[in-house]
């Protein structure tokens, strides 16, 4: 390829859980749930979403949180509940590290994963992908787009990554 940049081969679609109740402080963090903003962020992300790409297998964190996440974008793109969901205990992290090892894991045979996780994890985890600092926070219910330059999964590596797109809840039209 002119100028010795390979194809993307691998797509990365990061989404971070919406927006999370701290109503019960006594409540086990992974027990959380969502807040009002969560569960309105949620479904208006599912649909500006299914304009944007085909539905995929989602893998989901294990926090209630991030299932409930999913659950919303179910409900403003039908078309993602058709697909298989994983529930994962190992995206229940807050290290791009842990994120990292867990991508670098997968199925050749799979091109695109979805993966709906946390913070500081997904923020750093793009920034590392990238190469560089390309975004400063991914928000809640925030997605970002990854085209990566590798034939294999486990190829991942530090700047392997361009931003394709991304999309943040305040950028939607109010409801």
């Amino acid at each position: 390829m002119a100028g010795g940049r390979r194809s993307p081969v691998k797509t990365l679609h990061l989404l971070r859980h919406a927006k999370s109740a701290w109503d019960r402080p006594s409540l086990p963090d992974r027990e959380r749930g969502l807040n009002r903003r969560g569960r309105r962020d949620a479904p208006r992300m599912g649909a500006a979403l299914a304009r944007r790409t085909r539905p995929m297998p989602v893998y989901v964190s294990a926090a209630k949180r991030a299932r409930l996440t999913l659950e919303g974008l179910c409900s403003g793109w039908p078309a993602l509940a058709a697909m298989p969901h994983r529930v994962d205990e190992e995206l229940y992290t807050f290290s791009s590290e842990d994120l990292f090892h867990w991508i670098a894991a997968r199925d050749d045979g799979v091109d695109a994963v979805l993966l709906i996780g946390h913070n500081p994890a997904l923020t750093d985890l793009v920034n590392a992908l990238c190469g560089r600092r390309c975004v400063g926070n991914v928000p809640t219910a925030g997605y970002v787009r990854l085209s990566l330059h590798i034939d294999r999964w486990r190829d991942l590596l530090q700047g392997c990554a361009v931003i394709e797109e991304r999309l943040f809840p305040k950028e939607l039209p109010d409801p």
